[in-house]
């Protein structure tokens, strides 16, 4: 597979993430045949002109693809679909590009199931939500071996400007489970600094002038400013709307709990955070944005 050559490519999943990411592949000259279970989000990709499949079975088969991608919403689906439909249907060789958000134990299952029936496989979370799905500027963390790395690396970089091999299976998804333990304990931290500020006085412009240039500085001030104003493109400047849904952020920090309990890891601030998102979630978190959790520190409802 060079990069300069046309790959047929069937993408499993194409919501808010997967159809941006779908759409830039079709945009580089690639053939891409999709399948999804939403109607919307089916008819979303007949829109953007994107073959839809009867079945996951079938965008495999049908098109006779090389890459399979797949961005499903949990791990079981992940390994349901392998088992029963897809690796039966793919030609021997696929490679298999598992970009959902899973836990390290399920991305090394589906690896194992994806080389027991003569495919290539590698885990591929990725990073900068719908913004960076629609713009081509993810991050990727990829597990897997050097070879399928270097297969997957042409057709990721298409849909994303930041590609790191973190090591072998799972590697990957252990990658994305920490970034996003830190994403979501900066963000608490964040949100609990504005409200500390806004209690001792401090306008929202004069505390981000200070931090986004201090040694506080990081992703969740200076991009998803927790307050409306200062960055313009914030979710807060538009009511919360995600982004990155604090849904998907409890969901990210349920598999950092797993890992962490599986390691026996002292994460004291890890733990809490997936409190509190879980908290945020089980109310109107769930489909705001997760930097919305500054309104419930508010009112001291987490």
């Amino acid at each position: 597979m060079s990069e300069s050559s046309s790959v047929r490519i069937a993408f499993l999943g194409l919501g808010h993430m997967g159809l941006p990411m779908a759409k830039n592949l079709v945009a580089a000259g690639h053939e891409v045949h999709g399948f999804d279970l939403v109607p919307a989000a089916i008819e979303a990709a007949q829109a953007a002109g994107i073959p839809v499949a009867a079945s996951g079975a079938d965008a495999v088969a049908d098109a006779d693809v090389d890459v399979v991608i797949t961005m499903f919403p949990a791990g079981r689906h992940v390994i349901d679909a392998y088992r029963t439909e897809l690796l039966a249907a793919a030609r021997p060789g696929t490679l298999f590009i598992e970009s959902s958000t899973i836990a390290v134990d399920e991305a090394r299952a589906a690896h194992a199931l994806a080389l027991a029936a003569g495919h290539r496989n590698v885990d591929a979370p990725v990073s900068g939500g719908v913004v960076g799905a629609e713009n081509g500027t993810l991050a990727f963390m990829v597990g897997g071996s050097d070879e399928d790395f270097a297969a997957a690396l042409p057709v990721l970089e298409i849909m994303g400007t930041r590609i790191v091999h973190c090591g072998g299976s799972g590697l990957g998804q252990a990658a994305k489970v920490c970034n996003n333990m830190v994403l979501a304990v900066s963000q608490i931290a964040v949100a609990e600094a504005f409200v500390l500020g806004e209690r001792l006085g401090l306008e929202h412009q004069a505390l981000f002038d200070v931090v986004s240039q201090a040694s506080g500085q990081c992703w969740s001030i200076t991009t998803n400013c927790p307050v409306p104003g200062p960055v313009p493109t914030s979710p807060a400047n538009r009511d919360y709307r995600p982004g990155f849904a604090g849904a998907l952020m409890a969901k990210d920090l349920g598999l950092a709990l797993q890992a962490i309990e599986q390691t026996s890891t002292d994460a004291r601030m890890g733990r809490l955070a997936q409190q509190l998102y879980a908290a945020f979630a089980a109310g109107d978190g769930a489909t705001r944005d997760f930097s919305g959790i500054i309104t419930d520190i508010r009112d001291g409802s987490v």
